[in-house]
């Protein structure tokens, strides 16, 4: 199909009629090449059993209670960074749990709270549309810390959601059996759960039986997402993800907040002749900070802090990659980029 030119257009309304033969030939062939098509072809799997359960799920809780942990340790491996820093996750994280007659797609959301900047709103938006369109949510109360006035403006703002809620009880390993049972209690106090159950992910404790439970409440439906997937992150946001992680191990409290980093390019050093094995990857990559002085935190004495957070960083990117890389890390500075609209959303948010 040919469309008119601006000067055609300019003709008048009439400028289409010209194409109105061809607009009805182009049209028929493609009804008739749709026609030819299965409806049920392009399924991630075709031939899935009618009692196959899939479905997405919102982790939900206030910054810093194991959401990202518990992720990893549900799809079996690592796919959000974590660390000890509230607001460590920037954005909605889909992993994949691959049951053998169920899928879950997990979406591990930001940190919801009251926001002091245009960058915490936008955190708190993306999860709001989590919830919004997710058959299930859990939400995550850490057993080592007391139910407090964040966990109860979360259960306020879950109040109404047509999705089942399991409230999950991280951190069981942290704590004795008589504070455990204080914590459960706590957390029935807060609203009426279809679930209350008390996990540990980094021990594995009630992992599976809290996949059953999710997994009972998913619709009838074929996989989501191929057998195999474990995320549908792009490759450039893992990697940014995993050099935000290292750089935010043993920093001041008020750097992570400022502290975005982003993939600028990935080049493929050439092949030596005979080399059969993949060539390195020079990887470029920008952290961002708000003011020079977080600028010297990040690079530190001589370059020896951005040169360590470089090895750590080296160490996480191949493992992901399976493959050799050289990261290039530039620090820079974008005064107040949390409350600038043009670079929040040159960095995605």
């Amino acid at each position: 199909m040919r469309f008119p030119s601006d000067d055609e257009l300019m003709d008048g309304p009439n400028a289409f009629d010209d194409f109105d033969d061809e607009f009805d030939e182009d049209v028929d062939d493609e009804f008739e090449d749709e026609a030819e098509v299965s409806p049920i072809e392009g399924l991630v799997d075709a031939d899935y059993d009618p009692n196959f359960r899939a479905g997405f799920v919102a982790i939900v809780g206030r910054p810093n209670v194991g959401k990202s942990t518990l992720t990893n340790a549900l799809v079996g491996q690592k796919i959000a960074i974590t660390s000890m820093r509230p607001e460590t996750t920037r954005h909605a994280v889909r992993g994949v749990v691959q049951g053998e007659d169920y899928q879950l797609v997990l979406v591990d959301t930001p940190g919801y709270h009251r926001p002091r900047t245009l960058l915490g709103q936008r955190l708190n938006d993306e999860v709001r549309e989590s919830l919004a369109s997710v058959d299930a949510i859990l939400f995550c109360l850490p057993s080592d810390q007391k139910v407090g006035p964040g966990d109860d403006f979360i259960a306020r703002q879950l109040r109404g959601s047509k999705a089942p809620i399991i409230a999950v009880a991280t951190k069981m390993d942290a704590v004795s059996d008589e504070r455990l049972m204080k914590h459960l209690l706590d957390i029935g106090k807060l609203g009426d759960w279809d679930e209350i159950i008390p996990v540990s992910a980094l021990k594995g404790r009630q992992l599976d039986v809290l996949k059953d439970l999710v997994a009972k409440r998913m619709p009838l439906s074929p996989p989501l997402y191929p057998r195999d997937m474990v995320t549908d992150e792009s490759r450039d946001t893992m990697i940014a993800e995993l050099i935000r992680e290292a750089a935010l191990e043993g920093v001041r409290e008020e750097l992570p907040h400022s502290l975005a980093v982003q993939v600028e390019e990935i080049i493929e050093r050439p092949k030596k002749p005979g080399q059969n094995y993949p060539a390195m990857l020079d990887i470029h990559v920008n952290l961002f900070v708000e003011r020079d002085s977080q600028k010297a935190i990040i690079i530190g004495r001589g370059g020896s802090r951005l040169k360590s957070v470089g090895m750590r960083a080296r160490r996480e990117v191949e493992t992901y990659l399976g493959r050799r890389v050289y990261l290039h890390l530039h620090v820079r500075t974008a005064k107040d980029w949390q409350k600038d609209p043009k670079m929040l959303g040159r960095l995605g948010f």
